[in-house]
């Protein structure tokens, strides 16, 4: 069976999946590695890709983690790739995000700001419970701040223009990060948003079964 290598949003780390039941499959989870200094996504991705050693891998990306896995389906053949309220290519992410990344408004907003949970970030995120207020204030305070910078340079910059192959996108319909609009979504997840993983996860533990076996 391949291994399945499962990569995490925008700084954070497994504990978005703790909700799904990946029963007997070979999972392995991958930690974001420190970027270098003026990295891009790009050079990142070769770097990172060295953990996918499986011939014949299948890559599970969430948020910025599947546009990582994105990038690396371009270094390595992939069996398959499963995004999860990610972008396949940069046209799938609103079109303010590349104004602000012209215009290097992410530069000038002050770290403290940019790890501040508060009611803004839970409705962007979807958040619906008390737990999850927690855990993404957790996540927040978990998260480099260099590294939380740096990402969101790079989604605000992506340059990713072409779809892969054997990809299969699982979205929510009230994703506020990534709203549908614009993304190609072979799979609907109703009422989930960009935290779907959590609170949408039996629907989610379903589509990526099938998927998968």
């Amino acid at each position: 069976m391949s291994t399945i290598y499962v990569f995490s949003g925008l700084g954070v780390d497994k504990r978005v999946y703790n909700n799904i039941n990946f029963g007997n499959l070979n999972i392995e989870f991958i930690d974001w590695i420190p970027p270098l200094e003026n990295e891009s996504l790009e050079n990142y991705s070769y770097r990172i890709c060295e953990k996918v050693t499986d011939e014949a891998p299948i890559l599970i990306g969430l948020s910025f983690g599947g546009m990582l896995a994105v990038e690396i389906s371009k270094i390595i053949k992939v069996k398959k790739l499963i995004l999860i309220a990610s972008a396949k290519n940069k046209f799938e992410l609103p079109g303010i995000y590349r104004f602000f990344g012209k215009i290097n408004l992410n530069k000038i907003v002050p770290n403290s700001l940019l790890k501040k949970q508060n009611r803004i970030t839970n409705w962007f995120f979807g958040i619906q419970t008390n737990e999850e207020k927690r855990l993404l204030k957790d996540i927040f305070q978990d998260t480099d701040p260099h590294f939380l910078r740096w990402a969101i340079n790079e989604i605000l910059n992506w340059n990713n223009e072409s779809t892969p192959e054997n990809c299969f996108h699982i979205h929510g319909n009230k994703d506020r990060i990534i709203p549908g609009r614009n993304v190609k979504i072979d799979f609907v997840v109703k009422g989930g948003g960009h935290f779907m993983t959590l609170n949408k996860s039996k629907e989610i533990e379903s589509i990526l079964l099938a998927l998968i076996n």
